[in-house]
């Protein structure tokens, strides 16, 4: 594991970098929620040299404004594990949605269906573009009070409350199974009807439309702009990063990270609480500037 007093291991260099994918849980931010004034002016130095950053995370969108102030020009952040892109620039409640790409209620049907077979003792969540939903015996895991108590089946009904508005994600949690192994259970059980993952450290899942992922959301961003994943810097620290940190041209763990995202990144750099963020990007820009 990298100490602080050392330079982050770095991936061998590719392209020059045109774009920094940046989970915020666990990587940008500190353990308080804050962005230290350091990553600030990383972030900033990071834009002035021409390398456009994007906050690329599991929040909804309504829970951006830790980093809303520190968007710069694009405005945009992937959000819900590339389930939704948010351009910021409204500021807190009044997030625009450039682009969504929904979990079928019939498809997350299946899930919790399969699921609740596969693990007794489940209880479900429904992430909307603006509403939350959950069950009775849901844990409150999360920031807000839920728009409405009902059970998943009915939450995700065609009559049911928000029903007009597109499903982000459904989220499970178990309050006894091991957290890797309920994400196992749970991507053997629900199959290709779903994309799993987890960002938590309790036995809590993301359940995400087929195919829909932080790196596939990134990649179709990328195409967008002409930009390759060689030219493309991401960070991460849970597993619901895998794919990203695969997917890109250089790519950092975090030394706080999960076993599965140290054996997926090609580098590493040092903790949250560390800056581990801002200490690669101020290498990338005098790498950029010369």
């Amino acid at each position: 594991m990298t100490s602080a007093t050392r330079q982050p291991e770095t991936p061998a260099a590719a392209l020059p970098p045109r774009l920094i994918a940046t989970d915020l849980d666990g990587t940008l931010l500190r353990d308080d929620k804050s962005v230290s004034p350091r990553t600030v002016a990383a972030l900033a130095a990071a834009e002035e040299a021409g390398i456009e950053v994007f906050f690329v995370t599991g929040r909804p969108a309504r829970w951006m404004d830790v980093v809303s102030e520190h968007v710069h020009g694009h405005g945009l952040a992937i959000c819900g594990n590339g389930a939704a892109v948010v351009d910021l620039h409204g500021g807190p409640g009044a997030h625009r949605f450039v682009k969504v790409r929904e979990l079928a209620r019939e498809n997350a049907l299946d899930a919790v269906r399969l699921l609740r077979d596969a693990a007794p003792g489940t209880v479900y969540a429904v992430e909307q573009t603006y509403g939350f939903y959950q069950e009775p015996d849901y844990p409150k895991l999360h920031m807000e009070t839920p728009d409405s108590l009902a059970p998943a089946e009915d939450l995700l009904a065609p009559d049911a409350p928000g029903a007009d508005e597109p499903v982000l994600k459904i989220l499970a949690y178990h309050p006894s199974i091991d957290p890797d192994a309920f994400l196992t259970l749970a991507r053997l059980a629900i199959g290709d009807r779903a994309n799993v993952t987890r960002s938590s450290p309790s036995a809590l899942l993301e359940i995400s439309g087929p195919g829909v992922s932080k790196a596939s959301t990134l990649a179709l961003c990328c195409a967008e702009r002409g930009i390759s994943n060689e030219q493309v810097v991401a960070f991460g620290d849970m597993p619901n990063d895998v794919e990203m940190l695969t997917w890109a041209g250089r790519s950092y763990a975090m030394g706080n990270a999960h076993p599965d995202v140290l054996a997926a990144a090609s580098g590493r750099t040092v903790a949250n609480n560390e800056d581990g963020v801002a200490v690669v990007i101020e290498q990338l820009v005098v790498e950029r500037t010369g």
